[in-house]
């Protein structure tokens, strides 16, 4: 019985085999690829632009590092971290979704940025790159869709230098309750809002159900831990509606 346990996992709120996971994730970000960044707007209300560029500060990057973008999507922070790293560095943007990476890969070229970014399909699971090959390593609103987060956390752990740093900026648990209250009562508007700009709704219902299913601030800190990573901490935003967790490489 703990066999077949183990063969599932959480799609939102449904238990389904672990095999057809990462196929039901990569339907969701194929629809909704094209307005990722219009519905992001939408449903922050603008506020993920300013937690991102706060990240990006916590991220210590400079001149001449390499960073990985991991679930990179749409390439938000590669933009953010490519002047930070120069043309010393490189910025590789990293995502298992195809749909997402041609739409970020596009939206680069088009900024006139394609210098220091590189493009990778890539499993969070099973990176493929060397060991000790990151300064930084930045995965944003994107641990809470792969199925084996300890593993993902591992190989990150894997691919960061030695004094690199992993940040893990994801949705999170408001310590207030009425603020979580109030944040229950907003997201449930999302599925609406992908129903009318994508006539998606059913995207947009998993992607909340996923953000109640992701571990909470301390079981995030103790799974990074486990992990192998060192002086774990992590900083609340917006009363813990996000948390950025940061984890060092010894």
């Amino acid at each position: 019985m703990n066999d077949n346990k183990q063969d599932t996992t959480h799609f939102g709120y449904r238990e389904v085999p672990v095999a057809e996971k990462v196929s039901l994730v990569g339907q969701v970000f194929h629809s909704v690829a094209g307005k990722y960044d219009l519905m992001n707007d939408l449903m922050s209300l603008g506020t993920h632009r300013l937690i991102k560029r706060f990240t990006v500060e916590l991220s210590a990057v400079r001149s001449g590092h390499c960073v990985l973008d991991l679930a990179g999507g749409t390439g938000d922070f590669s933009l953010l971290f490519a002047p930070l790293v120069g043309n010393e560095g490189q910025v590789v943007l990293a995502d298992i979704n195809e749909s997402m990476v041609r739409v970020g890969r596009d939206r680069i070229i088009d900024a006139g940025l394609p210098g220091p970014i590189a493009f990778s399909l890539a499993n969070a699971e099973c990176l493929p790159f060397a060991d000790n090959s990151f300064d930084c390593i930045c995965i944003a609103y994107g641990l809470r869709n792969v199925t084996n987060k300890e593993a993902a956390l591992r190989s990150m752990h894997r691919v960061c230098k030695p004094g690199g740093r992993v940040l893990v900026l994801e949705f999170s648990k408001p310590r207030n309750q009425l603020v979580g209250k109030a944040y229950d009562l907003y997201s449930k508007l999302w599925p609406l809002a992908g129903k009318l700009v994508l006539n998606d709704s059913a995207s947009y219902q998993y992607l909340v159900e996923s953000i109640r299913m992701h571990p909470d601030q301390e079981t995030l800190k103790q799974m990074m831990l486990d992990a192998g990573f060192a002086r774990c901490e992590y900083h609340d935003v917006m009363g813990g509606i996000c948390a950025i967790h940061i984890g060092h490489k010894s």
